[in-house]
């Protein structure tokens, strides 16, 4: 029985099978055993945990010279073992077989261990190797474990203070032309609307100059308050524009 990276028929590398581990994933890894003898060799692996992993080929013929891959998977599994620990193993027995051997003639009286009859036999251990897949975000026991950068001071988060600031700017900003638009709208509304009472004074008082030169008689009461009203009325728009 042979434990070590090289048997007496088969040397078998590596001589442990890593297993990426995943929960909920299957994994698979390889070894390669080459035939270093002038001899057909048959070989098997067996593992101490079948319904868990699945070998191919797990049984096969390595001729003289030549190298054989073996793929094992490791079937998915629900949860991770204690301190990532995993106790299977498997077993790669090989003898010397019967020049132009093929695998269908393989059989397990094959592997019988019988009196003068070598059967050598290599074990390995199964290791889980952890993946840790990559995060872009930090989480949040990340960012507390970190120095806090200028912007996260005190637990204020700064970094949006500068585009509120702006964001009030812009609001303010787009509230004055709108003020003073109101503003001017309503001061030439008042304008048109003074322009058109004086334009009617105007006529109003054209109207008494031509009674009153008909008459004869000077300028009456009326005339003089239609006059004074005039005066107040141009005073105001002076005033407003």
């Amino acid at each position: 029985m042979s434990g070590g990276g090289s048997v007496s028929f088969l040397e078998i590398q590596p001589s442990e099978l890593a297993f990426p581990f995943e929960i909920m994933r299957q994994s698979s890894c390889s070894m390669q055993l080459t035939n270093k003898t002038d001899h057909y060799v048959a070989f098997k692996v067996k593992t101490t945990n079948p319904k868990q992993y699945c070998v191919r080929p797990n049984i096969g013929v390595v001729l003289p010279g030549s190298t054989c891959d073996v793929t094992v998977t490791m079937q998915a599994q629900k949860a991770s073992p204690p301190d990532m620990q995993c106790k299977d193993k498997f077993l790669v027995q090989s003898v010397v077989a019967e020049n132009g051997v093929t695998a269908q003639d393989i059989n397990a009286a094959m592997f019988n261990k019988e009196p003068g009859k070598v059967v050598d036999e290599f074990k390995l251990r199964v290791v889980y190797v952890p993946t840790t897949m990559p995060n872009p975000i930090p989480e949040e026991s990340e960012l507390g474990s970190s120095t806090p950068s200028f912007s996260q001071e005190n637990g204020i988060d700064h970094s949006m203070t500068p585009l509120s600031v702006s964001r009030s700017s812009a609001e303010t900003a787009k509230e004055k032309p709108s003020e003073a638009t109101s503003v001017i709208s309503k001061l030439t509304e008042e304008k048109m609307s003074a322009v058109q009472q004086n334009q009617k004074l105007r006529q109003e008082l054209e109207l008494l100059r031509k009674e009153s030169s008909k008459t004869g008689s000077g300028f009456s009461i009326t005339f003089l308050f239609v006059v004074g009203l005039l005066g107040i009325v141009v005073g105001y728009i002076l005033k407003r524009t």
